[in-house]
């Protein structure tokens, strides 16, 4: 017959079992995965995986409408540039020999200098002093011919209101014939290139004489 064993033995084959058997069942409580529990991230926050379809089409189309935003805005910064550029250069092109028109058109206004120097044309005149007279002006008109086909033109202010921006008063006289504030009489003419102002014009502007007060009215409060 067989022995049976004993208490002591079993106990000894008990604590004589494999570590890999030992350790085969992990203890309760104890976390045995440094994976998180699902539907969960780091804050305890819910995943995306739980944000519902609607919430995810919505800002998706938030995030394109920003986009979108942001392009159209770019465009149009693009789109002044290329214009402020666009007329940069036309204003280069135009205006380049603006420097060099003021020097031409003193020349223009010595010949008119030159013309009302000479003597008031009468009958009988000196022979000279016509041909002289005509041979200026015929220079005259060809040269204002030449500087208008450039763009470069004159303006006669005389009779119009006095304006600052194209003007520039040398006098200020009483006048019986134009209305205070228009000028009166112009020493030279007022040049433009292509519409801007290269030389003003210097002119005498007409002073009015003050109202008289009507009788019987005080003006002395």
């Amino acid at each position: 017959m067989m022995a049976r064993p004993t208490k002591e033995g079993r106990d000894m084959t008990d604590h004589n079992a494999s570590p890999e058997t030992a350790h085969d069942v992990p203890e309760q409580g104890v976390e045995t995965s440094g994976q998180e529990a699902p539907g969960m991230n780091e804050t305890g926050g819910e995943t995306l995986e739980e944000t519902t379809p609607e919430a995810r089409i919505e800002a998706l189309e938030a995030e394109v409408a920003e986009l979108k935003d942001r392009w159209v805005r770019s465009e149009a910064e693009s789109q002044n540039i290329r214009a402020r550029a666009k007329r940069d250069i036309e204003d280069a092109r135009q205006y380049a020999i603006q420097k060099f028109a003021r020097d031409v058109v003193e020349a223009a206004d010595n010949l008119e200098r030159g013309l009302a120097s000479l003597p008031a044309k009468t009958e009988g005149e000196d022979v000279l002093i016509t041909k002289l007279r005509e041979g200026i002006e015929g220079t005259q008109r060809s040269f204002l011919g030449i500087l208008e086909r450039n763009g470069i033109t004159c303006e006669d202010p005389t009779g119009k209101p006095f304006d600052a921006n194209l003007h520039q008063a040398m006098a200020e006289q009483p006048s019986d014939q134009h209305p205070s504030g228009h000028v009166m009489q112009a020493w030279t003419p007022a040049w433009l290139l292509k519409g801007r102002l290269l030389k003003p014009a210097m002119v005498v502007v007409a002073k009015g004489e003050p109202a008289a007060a009507p009788q019987g009215v005080d003006t002395t409060a």
